[in-house]
């Protein structure tokens, strides 16, 4: 995928934020400092556009970034944070839920988890709900570059059985540093975002 153009288009709370056009959107779900910022960004070849930080529970809203002008990926707030207070982590679900379950461009929801870690109880509820929903349950498991190449094959398929997913394929091993698989997750997405635009 050529990358010609890429912005933060709109930043969202409440559903009469969220853009008002029928572009297909990626939505990206995982706990909190996953990863998924740094992977949005190694994706779009930006740096610093979805912003990322060092300390967990960082992401507060729903951001769109456009891309191509074409379609968009959107970064949702990530679950788990365990500082947070109940009060603060209700207000998150029901930030993921109302997106989730209200948003027609919605084409394809992503779940992100860190290679190193077995999935938590929280990804796999998430995990259920996007297979329940009928997406196709696509894994990119982050920060392969953290350990050897030769432990990706048994750290995804921990992945795989903590989630309850059959098809290797599914699951991805991915480095943001190195953009490591980056073409055969644009492969993925390319017909996912064209057969949303034909429909």
């Amino acid at each position: 995928m050529k990358i010609i153009k890429s912005d933060l288009h709109q930043i969202a709370v409440l559903a009469e934020q969220y853009p008002n056009d029928d572009l297909p959107e990626i939505a990206f779900a995982g706990r909190s400092n996953v990863g998924k910022s740094s992977f949005i960004n190694s994706m779009i070849n930006r740096k610093n556009l979805a912003r990322t930080s060092g300390k967990p529970g960082k992401t507060r809203t729903i951001n769109f970034y456009i891309i191509n002008d074409s379609f968009r990926f959107v970064d949702l707030p990530g679950y788990g944070y365990a500082v947070a207070s109940a009060k603060e982590k209700e207000k998150w679900a029901k930030i993921i839920n109302t997106y989730l379950e209200t948003r027609k461009n919605l084409a394809e929801i992503v779940l992100i988890v860190d290679i190193r870690h077995e999935p938590t109880s929280q990804d796999k509820m998430m995990y259920e709900w996007i297979i329940a929903m009928g997406y196709k349950g696509i894994v990119i498991a982050t920060k392969a570059d953290k350990i050897s190449k030769g432990n990706w094959q048994k750290n995804t398929k921990i992945i795989r059985q903590k989630l309850g997913i059959k098809d290797a394929d599914l699951v991805i091993p991915y480095s943001s540093e190195n953009k490591l698989n980056a073409e055969k997750i644009w492969s993925i997405f390319k017909p996912i975002l064209e057969k949303t635009k034909d429909q």
